[in-house]
């Protein structure tokens, strides 16, 4: 039987920490779900997930629908879409069949690549290599998500790019839907010589052609922590709130950062984070909010060691650092401004 290839390649950066990371999760749940209730897709799809961060890993190799489990995707500092590529192009090299005298290979894969960023390393000699010899025998679908997309280097792997927005409710949902027909359209076509059209919704979904304004670099602060008391970590996320300037076609960011959330996270996070050290650095003043300790409830996850590292405290205390075993003594009014090392998001 000729298989149909699918790889998601999949941004799980710390931006998306959060609700964004759990629709991804459940998104693929519903791909899944929907897939198999399709009779092409299920005797020809299979299915492969490359998740990256700071590192690129394939998370499932090429399953077949029926036997496709989706996996926890994991969450790390950085956006390396160069090693994405190098996982991705290793995947098809190694795991899509090819043609020989004795039997058909596999039919032309095709990939969905999801991102919310910029890359964080330089992905030009991979997107070299893509354009030079994977870009005519695979059929890329490259996909921006929310206004922080950097769709020009999208634009510069396939001709088929799309920016998705969420503007109202249930507007993910059918995103997922939107990507399961593109995937069931594709395992109906296999066999002819031109992929079916990416169809296309008037406000879901927006074919990107024309050059669209980069957003600003710094839409978000993450900053990674531990609970004092069972030290497991925790990621913190400010979010920029963007103004609209009447009469003008941009968005103005102003007034700092706002608190998002504080989210619990798994020691693969460190793992997954991009292991060169970044210098990037935010003052406190910018932040706007302090959260709890999603672990252990204390007042504030966001007290600084002096070995650089946040830990939580519940108000004045003496705590030994989770992170160095320091020995600290919080007291009230040590609430100056501070440089903090945040993550490459």
């Amino acid at each position: 039987m000729r298989r149909l290839p699918v790889f998601f390649v999949l941004d799980c950066s710390e931006s998306m920490i959060g609700d964004n990371l759990k629709k991804m999760n459940d998104g693929l749940q519903m791909i899944v779900s929907d897939l198999r209730k399709d009779p092409h897709a299920l005797e020809t799809a299979w299915i492969s997930v490359i998740a990256f961060a700071g590192i690129a890993r394939t998370i499932v190799p090429l399953h077949e629908v029926l036997s496709f489990y989706p996996p926890r995707l994991p969450v790390g500092s950085g956006t390396n879409l160069g090693a994405a590529l190098r996982e991705l192009m290793t995947q098809i090299d190694t795991q899509v069949r090819k043609t020989t005298v004795e039997r058909k290979g596999d039919w032309k894969p095709v990939v969905y690549l999801l991102t919310d960023g910029h890359p964080t390393d330089d992905a030009a000699a991979e997107i070299k290599r893509w354009k030079e010899h994977y870009a005519r025998k695979v059929n890329l679908i490259g996909i921006g998500l929310g206004p922080s997309a950097d769709l020009n280097t999208l634009r510069q792997l396939s001709e088929n790019v799309f920016h998705f927005n969420e503007a109202h409710e249930g507007d993910f949902t059918r995103f997922i839907k939107w990507i399961t027909a593109s995937v069931t359209a594709h395992s109906r076509s296999v066999g002819e010589d031109a992929p079916p059209p990416a169809v296309q919704t008037d406000y879901l979904v927006k074919l990107a052609k024309d050059d669209v304004a980069r957003a600003c670099d710094e839409t978000c602060v993450t900053l990674a922590g531990r609970c004092s008391k069972s030290r497991r970590p925790y990621l913190i996320k400010y979010e920029r709130p963007p103004v609209n300037v009447s009469g003008l076609n941009f968005n103005l960011n102003i007034n700092g950062f706002n608190l998002a959330g504080c989210y619990p996270i798994d020691e693969d996070y460190f793992e997954w984070s991009d292991p060169s050290a970044s210098s990037l650095q935010v003052n406190t003043s910018e932040l706007h909010g302090v959260p709890g300790c999603p672990h252990c409830g204390n007042a504030s996850a966001f007290a600084l060691c002096r070995c650089g590292r946040l830990l939580c405290v519940n108000g004045p205390d003496d705590i030994i650092c989770p992170w160095c075993e320091t020995a600290l003594t919080f007291r009230n009014g040590d609430d100056n401004d501070f440089d903090v090392s945040r993550g490459k998001g």
